[in-house]
């Protein structure tokens, strides 16, 4: 009997929702890109939602709209996906690593403070395995420091710390959508933020660098092809009609495991920070 490690959670509404975009030819910077970002705005109660091709693409746009650039040094985590580090390297700075608390596995905000320089611009905390960082903590360190706050969010679509939905903390965040993740869009990702700079420079970087009026041939700066098309799109608006359904299915199979697994000797079952009040379980990760 083979069991898969995880795989997207797909009904036949999103089969329908893509065969519907296919069938109207209508296939990038559409109707159905709005919607998906509409729905992400009202979800996280923001302001902008910019849908990109992948989180790492998110994350690029990001750190350059904020004016990362060559020589400058972000704080961020050794311990998640290479992306986490790669948005830095595209901009030629320098990723400054802080330690991670070992029972959250994410940044551990008290050694922050020791790793700020005079060349340090940002800061990036992720959300581990859907664990939500304390980005209370983190933020105030970014006000005291007049440092730019961008998490990472990628794997923690739903989870909540203190009530706050990860993603709406600091100047911009980013969410992903591989196969793997809570929601799916097969390949995707969407950029969040409350802040109308920023906003502008990610919607225009994401279509080669146009204006506002994005069908003409108006190129404002450098940008990159990194647009969401229609049927990504269509797939993500039934996935996060969805959403609530799919955090609860993963919360009962993490349930099952720690029952199942919370005595079995020389295992270490995930710890959850008493303060995080949702977990959407990108993962479950035993140590």
């Amino acid at each position: 009997m083979k069991i898969n490690l995880s795989g997207p959670d797909i009904t036949q509404k999103e089969i329908d929702a893509a065969a519907e975009v296919i069938k109207s030819g209508v296939l990038s910077i559409g109707p159905k890109l709005r919607e998906f970002e509409e729905k992400f705005k009202e979800l996280l109660g923001v302001k902008h939602a910019i849908g990109v091709n992948s989180g790492t693409s998110g994350l690029h746009l990001l750190l350059k709209s904020i004016g990362i650039d060559e020589g400058d040094e972000v704080i961020t985590t050794p311990f998640s996906f290479i992306a986490s580090t790669n948005c830095i390297l595209f901009q030629r700075a320098k990723p400054v690593f802080v330690d991670i608390d070992p029972l959250t596995l994410n940044i551990n905000a008290d050694k922050i403070e020791e790793a700020i320089t005079p060349r340090t611009k940002a800061i990036l905390p992720v959300d581990v395995f859907g664990q939500p960082v304390n980005m209370v903590k983190i933020k105030k360190i970014g006000g005291k420091y007049g440092l730019r706050i961008i998490e990472d969010s990628c794997e923690a679509i739903g989870s909540e710390y203190l009530g706050i939905k990860t993603g709406t903390v600091g100047d911009g965040s980013v969410f992903a959508f591989y196969p793997n993740k809570q929601i799916t869009t097969a390949e995707g990702g969407i950029i969040v933020t409350n802040d109308d700079d920023i906003a502008n420079m990610c919607r225009s970087m994401r279509n080669q660098g146009r204006g506002e009026e994005c069908f003409t041939l108006n190129h404002e700066r450098l940008g990159y092809n990194y647009r969401l098309s229609e049927i990504h799109a269509a797939i993500g608006v039934v996935q996060m009609e969805r959403l609530s359904e799919i955090i609860k299915k993963r919360q009962k199979v993490a349930d099952m495991y720690n029952e199942r697994l919370k005595d079995v000797e020389g295992i270490t079952i995930p710890y959850i920070h008493p303060e995080v009040t949702n977990m959407s379980w990108f993962v479950y990760v035993i140590q």
